[in-house]
């Protein structure tokens, strides 16, 4: 009997051993099962992250393309607004465009000025911004003074300061709306604006042109420019 019982625990261990065994491949089976499926369903969602993730990097190199040409057309339309004599100068005038700056009675002003604008054709930008510095603290009332702020601000522009000819255009503005180079500076201040990746404030300072200088060349291109930062 003792022999019996002892055949009889070492089957029922044994039966015991194998069917943990088999339980434990069978768990071992549901888990690898279940680690399939996360991965198929992770990299399912790592493809869709993919592509939506690419989509938005075509998006976002659209739009830097677009900007990098507006910056471009801008500083050609800067190039020209900024030459003495305003864009075509007299001959614009006489098609009805801007009209000439103005000019001072004072012989020994106007040729401070003069010097100052002569550095700036030759495109000595620092030379400019000292003259012109110069000049508005030696003839504070000076009627040239607007103009001497606006080439100031654009001498600043140039040297890529965009912020010092931001807030000088801005000034100029404030302190002479009604001046003729008034929404040119604008203009300009737009354009710096993107330079700074401030398009939200370059939107801004574009309607503001198209709103309060109406019929002007600066007000035709701003409502052009104002599209490309929708």
């Amino acid at each position: 009997m003792i022999f019996k019982s002892s055949i009889i625990r070492q089957v029922v261990l044994g039966l015991t051993i194998s069917g943990g065994v088999l339980l434990s491949h069978a768990a071992f089976a549901f888990a690898d099962d279940d680690a399939r499926k996360a991965i198929v369903d992770l990299r399912q969602q790592i493809r869709t992250l993919t592509e939506a993730n690419q989509r938005a990097r075509i998006q976002l190199a659209d739009q830097i393309e677009a900007l990098e040409q507006e910056v471009m057309r801008l500083r050609g339309n800067m190039e020209q607004l900024t030459r003495p004599g305003g864009a075509g100068g007299a001959s614009s005038a006489a098609g009805g465009g801007r009209a000439p700056d103005a000019q001072s009675q004072d012989p020994r002003e106007q040729s401070a000025f003069d010097q100052s604008m002569e550095t700036f054709r030759k495109g000595q930008y620092k030379e400019t911004i000292q003259n012109l510095t110069a000049f508005m603290t030696l003839y504070p009332d000076s009627t040239l003074t607007p103009t001497a702020q606006f080439y100031l601000g654009s001498s600043r522009y140039a040297l890529k300061d965009f912020k010092g000819a931001m807030t000088t255009l801005q000034a100029m503005v404030q302190k002479f709306p009604t001046q003729q180079r008034a929404p040119d500076a604008l203009l300009m201040v737009a354009a710096c604006q993107i330079e700074l990746n401030n398009r939200p404030g370059a939107k801004v300072t574009l309607q503001r042109i198209v709103k309060d200088y109406k019929g002007t060349p600066a007000a035709d291109t701003a409502a052009k420019r104002l599209p490309l930062l929708q």
